[in-house]
């Protein structure tokens, strides 16, 4: 259960970016560095590997527990992010063909992410053009709702795009690991469990 709560932290950071981005125009550079990062992780040991280290995923580990603890600190909009994310997971997985397509759209763009850096605004756009160039012709569609001013904004919605690539490859993780709907209403004690151990590792 720890792994598969590190994974579900990854998806509850992305998705609370997604919501940062789509409400005021920016997201914290340090959790969207070490999302961006997960996608370029091909081969890495453990889940912890992934995402740098489990500290890395400190915004996303608050998050979930303030989300799923029944607290006053719960945002019903990240929580409709994260399901639809979860939904389209199903479809990419489920997709002939889909994920070898990503994974050779990241290869390409893995030298420029290098070059510059993982939030330079080309490698944010080449990311959010693969994203719509694949993930977005899944139904069903992810929609993220915000400020009208910010989403009309090209560069706001390749960041977007971006992210939600990054959610996607933590629900594939999570999914990978055994993580199901059972975990979010059964298991839910353990999952939170796993999270608190993580902020107090």
């Amino acid at each position: 259960m720890k792994d598969r709560a590190l994974a579900f932290a990854g998806l509850t950071q992305a998705c609370k970016l997604v919501r940062q981005l789509a409400d005021t125009g920016q997201a914290e550079t340090e959790p969207l560095t070490t999302c961006i990062d997960t996608l370029f992780h091909f081969d890495a040991d453990s889940v912890e590997a992934v995402y740098g280290s489990a500290s890395a995923l400190r915004p996303g580990l608050r998050a979930m527990v303030d989300q799923f603890d029944g607290g006053t600190a719960r945002d019903a909009m990240l929580l409709k992010l994260i399901a639809s994310v979860l939904h389209v997971e199903r479809s990419y997985s489920g997709s002939r063909g889909m994920p070898e397509k990503v994974k050779q759209g990241l290869e390409q763009i893995a030298r420029q992410r290098e070059h510059w850096g993982p939030t330079h605004p080309t490698v944010l756009a080449r990311l959010g053009e693969l994203y719509a160039a694949t993930i977005s012709g899944l139904r069903p569609r992810i929609m993220v709702q915000g400020n009208p001013v910010y989403l009309a904004q090209p560069p706001v919605v390749a960041e977007i795009r971006a992210i939600l690539l990054c959610a996607l490859r933590s629900a594939v993780l999570w999914r990978q690991l055994g993580g199901s709907q059972w975990d979010l209403y059964l298991r839910r004690p353990q999952l939170l469990g796993a999270a608190r151990g993580w902020l107090e590792g």
